[in-house]
């Protein structure tokens, strides 16, 4: 099997993934003591309790959930994180659509052949789920309850969006699950080792640290286990933080699950594009949807190189976008 771990900032590639399941991190623990009548005018009101969703975040996830606030105000300032489609300003032909596909579903960003994660372009074979997908959506104690249902609710939506382009079927599910989808604050990220280890003995310390040791500049990331002889991915596991605010959260939300299905680089020739390390576009844009049906086409098939798809891309790429003028 072949690993691959992929991340918004910077964006993680190809490793052998690990399913996860996660365990709460935190537990909230009382001792309960009774008094005489007479001694309850002196006794303090009892502490309330909270349920975990109120559980009071730790001070490095309430500093995570200011310094996110802080990067969208920034970037937003600076015109970045759109939500259009860049229609207006960034056309695109079908030779720019070709040759974005071909980098960003053919190469990893990183490589761990050496035991390490280590910033390197390297050309794989053309990967994508044949099975199913099945996401099972886990939130850890620093998600409210009633944001748990607008979760549930938009990443429904956004699966459906999905499974139209691509053909292929991909849903929420509670059991079968093949996909699995975290959000957590970084306590709870950081705890996850013992449950990776226990599911995925075979995974490399480079894969695990760069899970449970996700950097500041790392925003969210997704690890998927591919089967090399065939080329079929197989699991993917996928941790978004929960200090983010709501636009940088529903862009890892966008940009996770899409590179989970098969489109594991970033390229800066991409535009409009969340495949690119630039931040300009939040959400899934017109070329991105163009990659993901192109990506899912029957003409192309798991385990062909770049240069037995690339005729195929091209023509693909043409009836999408028409021909370069």
């Amino acid at each position: 099997m072949a690993r691959a771990p992929f991340s918004l900032i910077p964006p993680a590639n190809t490793l052998k993934g690990a399913i996860i399941m996660i365990a709460s991190a935190g537990f909230l623990t009382g001792c309960v003591t009774s008094s005489g009548p007479q001694d309850r005018a002196t006794q303090p009101p009892p502490a309330r309790v909270l349920p975990p969703e109120e559980a009071s975040p730790s001070p490095a996830s309430k500093a995570l959930r200011s310094y996110y606030a802080g990067v969208q105000a920034e970037l937003l300032s600076q015109g970045l994180m759109r939500t259009d489609t860049g229609a207006k300003d960034a056309p695109f032909s079908a030779r720019m659509l070709a040759n974005n596909f071909a980098r960003i579903a053919f190469f990893d960003e990183f490589d761990s052949s050496s035991g390490r994660l280590v910033a390197r372009s390297t050309e794989k074979r053309l990967r994508r789920w044949q099975k199913p997908v099945r996401v099972g959506l886990n939130f850890g104690e620093a998600v409210p309850q009633k944001q748990r249902a607008i979760e549930r609710a938009r990443v429904r939506s956004f699966l459906a969006r999905l499974t139209r382009l691509t053909g292929h079927s991909i849903q929420l599910a509670d059991s079968g699950v093949n996909f699995h989808l975290h959000i957590l604050n970084t306590d709870e990220i950081k705890s996850i080792g013992p449950t990776v280890r226990r599911t995925d003995p075979s995974i490399g310390e480079a894969e695990l640290d760069s899970i449970i040791n996700m950097p500041e500049s790392t925003y969210c990331q997704v690890t998927t286990s591919i089967d090399d002889s065939t080329s079929l991915i197989e699991r993917a596991f996928a941790v978004v933080r929960a200090e983010h605010p709501d636009l940088l959260h529903l862009s890892c939300l966008h940009e996770e699950i899409s590179q989970g299905l098969g489109l594991p680089n970033d390229s800066p020739q991409a535009r409009p594009s969340i495949f690119n390390d630039d931040q300009e576009f939040a959400l899934l844009t017109p070329m991105d949807e163009m990659m993901l049906q192109m990506l899912y086409d029957k003409r192309l098939t798991p385990g062909m190189t770049l240069a037995e798809a690339r005729p195929i891309i091209d023509q693909l790429a043409e009836s999408l976008v028409g021909g370069d003028s």
